[in-house]
């Protein structure tokens, strides 16, 4: 397996300094950013690569020595977004990053599925989180309709390219779980979409990350490593779906996630954290979820997502590397004390 880092943590420097960082915790590979909710900081000029052969080479001449390669291409944002100054561009940077991928040798893209509005006049999207009345049942046909035509449109562009497409089950998505990853599947006969297995946001949902990779199989073509913490005080008075979020104001540094839309502050007293790995779940744990990712594909690209709020940058990176290269060299030592299977 190459374990690498998802980039967006290091957009505060330039790529040469993001990859010596990399490096320096013994990681090999970096998923890097192409558009969606984040700018694409260390791919600046992805419209000359896909156009110019010498500004591809020299692309790709820049991780020469450094002892990091590229692990793969992230554009998650919301291509079914109601509102197409959001959707319209999401659903384009996907289709760019397909394309800047096959340009650059690689064949995996992240992303995630999207979620549409609740009808046909939304202008928010809406997401259904326990449809027990027949309403929600009407919006989630309507939603469905949407997400398998762009999907459908997508898994060919993707077989056009030889790239995959790895959709992250992430919340406030139409695709989150095992179920609604088979329904898309089975909804667009697709042949190049698959997922981007994220522990954090199994964890949470109560889901059990190692049986969702045994369960869907060959359906898991890329992973990344972020833990969770669940915090038992406070979920055990509001659960795991709490709003207690705060609206940043214009005055206050906050991310852009399209449109007028921001990521809002993280509640103080939460049922939940990202957390560097270990800090929610220890070696032993992380030695079996990198041998169920094993068992389906011994290359898999699995890259460190760090979003410890606790942590500073370096800090939650080389907290997260020495727990992820521990499992690794677990699941590696075991694997070589196995008996042959015959």
């Amino acid at each position: 397996m190459k374990l690498g880092l998802y980039n967006a943590i290091y957009h505060d420097r330039p790529l040469p300094d993001a990859l010596r960082a990399i490096a320096s915790v013994g990681l090999t590979g970096i998923e890097l950013n192409t558009g969606g909710f984040l700018p694409p900081v260390h791919v600046p000029n992805i419209a000359d690569i896909l156009a110019s052969d010498t500004a591809r080479d020299d692309f790709l001449g820049s991780f020469e020595g450094t002892g990091v390669t590229i692990a793969g291409l992230n554009c998650n944002g919301n291509p079914l977004h109601p509102n197409r100054a959001i959707g319209g561009r999401h659903a384009d940077d996907i289709r760019r990053s397909i394309r800047l991928a096959a340009r650059l040798g690689q064949d995996r893209v992240v992303t995630m599925s999207g979620l549409p509005g609740g009808d046909p006049g939304a202008r928010h999207q809406n997401w259904v989180v326990n449809a027990w009345n027949s309403a929600a049942l009407d919006v989630l046909d309507h939603q469905w309709e949407i997400a398998t035509e762009f999907w459908r449109e997508t898994d060919r562009i993707a077989r056009d390219h030889d790239v995959t497409v790895a959709l992250e089950l992430h919340p406030q998505n139409i695709v989150f779980n095992s179920a609604s990853v088979h329904e898309l599947v089975e909804r667009t006969g697709s042949t190049h979409l698959g997922v981007e297995l994220d522990a954090s946001h199994l964890f949470w949902q109560q889901m059990d990350p190692v049986a969702v990779v045994r369960h869907l199989g060959d359906l898991v073509v890329h992973a990344a490593a972020k833990d969770v913490r669940i915090n038992p005080e406070h979920a055990a008075l509001n659960g795991v779906l709490d709003n207690s979020f705060r609206r940043l104001g214009a005055d206050e540094p906050r991310t852009n996630l399209g449109g007028d839309e921001w990521a809002n502050e993280w509640p103080t007293e939460s049922a939940w954290d990202f957390v560097a790995l270990g800090k929610g779940h220890d070696v032993a744990y992380w030695t079996e979820f990198l041998r169920a990712l094993h068992e389906v594909d011994p290359d898999m690209l699995v890259n460190i997502e760090h979003e410890d709020t606790e942590l500073g940058r370096e800090e939650g990176v080389a907290v997260a590397a020495e727990v992820l290269l521990a499992a690794d060299a677990a699941l590696t030592a075991s694997l070589r004390t196995e008996p042959a299977r015959g």
